[in-house]
Order: structure tokens, then C-alpha cells, then sequence
């Protein structure tokens, strides 16, 4: 088992690293190249900038088991279908029961941004989402055979 990471935009790698540290388990983040990153720990791959290259990456080289981060639903569909496990940056597990609904959110929520031409700003981070987070990572890990 190992956890991937999709980096761009993550506000919890620091969190998974620490985390993946205490259970002695791979992670790999997985970032373009307009970011910077360091970890002792971690194996840190950097791919182009076009939109879906980390997201290549990482379906690539998830297998059954692996846990992947990512607050992007298509690249979780795919992972999904690997028999990787998913998680978002909030804590969410996202699973075969789940993706659809997530899938068709996504999409209405992109036509409502493109008819009207409304984007939303982020709000900041909570540490209730940090701490959400971290308990559903610890989860899925010690559900797993080892």
C-alpha cells in the first residue's frame, strides 16, 4: 500500500506525510513543475503543466489498495476503477457509492459557473477540515490489510 498524492493545490501534505510516516508507509506527491515542494520523507515526482498530467501519473501507478488524495473527481473515478482507495482534502471517502453523485455536481456546477460567469472564492481553511481529514486518512489505512 501506498499513498499518492495529487499536490497541486493540496493543503494537506504535510498532514499525510506525517501521518504516512507513523504507519511507515510510501507516499508519493505527485506536483507540476510551477510548484515546490520538498520532502525528506516522501518521493516527489513532478510532471508538465498541462491540465492532466498529474492526474496521469497517478492512475498509472495506483494499484489495489493504494490510497490517493485528490479533490478531483474525474482522476478519483479512475482510481476508483483501479481499486484504489479515495479521499479529498475535507476528509470525504470517495467511493463507488459516491462518485456518481459527485461526477454530476462537478458537471452541474461547471455550467452554472459557465452560464453565468460566477466563480466562487475559497474560503480559508478550518482546522476542523485538518482534523476531519487526518481521522478518515488513519481510517481507510488501518482498514487495510497490511
Amino acid at each position: 500500500m501506498k499513498i499518492l498524492i495529487d499536490a497541486d493545490g493540496c493543503p494537506v501534505v504535510d498532514i499525510t506525510v506525517k501521518i504516512a510516516k507513523s504507519y511507515d508507509l510510501e507516499v508519493i506527491i505527485v506536483k507540476n513543475f510551477s510548484h515546490e515542494l520538498w520532502d525528506d520523507y516522501a518521493t516527489i515526482v513532478t510532471v508538465d503543466q498541462s491540465p492532466d498530467s498529474a492526474d496521469f501519473y497517478i492512475v498509472n501507478h495506483a494499484a489495489k489498495d493504494d490510497i490517493v488524495i485528490t479533490q478531483d473527481y474525474g482522476l478519483a473515478a479512475m482510481a476508483l476503477a483501479k481499486d484504489a482507495l479515495c479521499i479529498n482534502q475535507n476528509g470525504l471517502i470517495i467511493s463507488s457509492e459516491n462518485i456518481e453523485q459527485l461526477l454530476a455536481r462537478r458537471h452541474i456546477n461547471t455550467e452554472i459557473r459557465r452560464k453565468h460567469n460566477k466563480y466562487t472564492k475559497f474560503k480559508k481553511r478550518e482546522p476542523e477540515q485538518d482534523a476531519k481529514f487526518e481521522k478518515s486518512l488513519r481510517y481507510l489505512i488501518e482498514k487495510l490489510p497490511r
